[in-house]
């Protein structure tokens, strides 16, 4: 049997397979396009000149936030999300669950977290030895827990998560604009040699087939872009589509939708200038999120409740959470969310009111 490192490498080689395909069929669609399409099948001049400019234009903007997609590290949990050298062999050294979930209980009590498991627990990954911040998850293709994690893409070969979603988005929007381009600029040149209105060359083959793959990218691409815009104006991630986030007052899958607006800001950032580009602009440290819930909730921003020992859903309640941070307190700053908090107020008042 090989070695497990053996394994490793051959299993990192052939991951960078599809990204290897998608690289030859760009650099074939790009000389296609060029050379058979602008050079040696377009008579007019002007026409040449006006394609090969929008053409790269698009190229480079799709190229660029490919790039960043593929060679963004995904974010990591910080160092303060890591058990104490101490708690951390006792808690190796625990086999009751119970205890074990007391151990995290303790050192969770400093840590920003409001989402839980299934049954209440903290969320604790046993292959990175962390607690999970909110939103995080492991990746078992990267082996490594990531932020904010929304899904590992085999067609950039990296995890999409809080450092590099905003490229992903960026990425699937330019090799839209990409592909329409193309099939749009090349169908009249298409039905002409269909028809055999120009002579047979050898760029006639390059046209036809440029199409056909232009259209059936667009067709794809379409798809999955339109799954994503809608995500981000949820404000949700693809693991919570599917699975919504437990919080202390149970799953909610928009705990964490701020509004279309917010949403939005989070992912592209507050400067509309830098939303085109693939250049990092989202807010927040991926390790905190503002939370529909939590804002709302005047007993958890107030009132600490004691639990009775040996309930692990009792701990829940007895956990004293950190105050928010800077931009989610920026995020948070607006009429809507201080309505919700007023009302909610108002409903605890006319329960305790005689």
């Amino acid at each position: 049997m090989a070695p497990t490192h053996v394994l490793r490498c051959c299993q990192r080689g052939l991951a960078w397979i599809p990204v290897i395909f998608i690289a030859l069929v760009v650099c074939w669609s790009y000389y296609a396009y060029v050379v058979e399409l602008c050079i040696f099948t377009i008579p007019s001049i002007g026409e040449k000149i006006v394609y090969l400019i929008f053409f790269h234009l698009s190229f480079i903007m799709f190229v660029w936030s490919y790039w960043k997609t593929i060679f963004t590290n995904p974010a990591n949990p910080s160092k303060e999300f890591c058990l104490p050298k101490a708690e951390k062999e006792r808690y190796e050294k625990e086999e009751r669950p119970e205890s074990q979930q007391e151990i995290l209980w303790r050192a969770a009590t400093s840590l920003p977290l409001y989402t839980r498991t299934g049954a209440g627990a903290i969320r604790y990954c046993d292959r990175c030895q962390v607690i999970k911040p909110d939103r995080c998850h492991h990746c078992s293709a990267c082996d490594m827990c990531v932020l904010k994690m929304d899904h590992h893409c085999p067609w950039v070969n990296n995890c999409v998560g809080f450092s590099n979603y905003k490229f992903f988005i960026l990425f699937l929007a330019y090799s839209l604009v990409y592909c329409l381009f193309i099939a749009a600029t090349v169908l009249q040149y298409f039905i002409k040699f269909w028809t055999n209105e120009l002579p047979d060359t050898q760029a006639k083959f390059h046209v036809l087939f440029l199409f056909f793959v232009a259209a059936m990218f667009c067709i794809s691409i379409l798809s999955l872009f339109s799954y994503h815009l809608w995500l981000v104006g949820k404000n949700r991630s693809t693991i919570e589509a599917f699975r919504a986030p437990v919080f202390r007052t149970g799953s909610d899958k928009n705990g964490f939708s701020l509004g279309f607006r917010k949403n939005i800001a989070q992912v592209f950032g507050d400067q509309k200038k830098y939303w085109l580009l693939p250049v990092f602009t989202s807010q927040g440290d991926g390790l905190t999120f503002p939370t529909r819930l939590v804002t709302a909730d005047a007993e958890q921003a107030t009132v600490t409740l004691q639990p009775e020992r040996g309930s692990e859903k009792d701990l829940c309640f007895g956990m004293s959470l950190s105050p928010l941070s800077e931009s989610q307190n920026r995020l948070l700053n607006s009429d809507q969310h201080a309505n919700n908090i007023e009302d909610h107020l108002e409903k605890l008042l006319s329960h305790t009111m005689p």
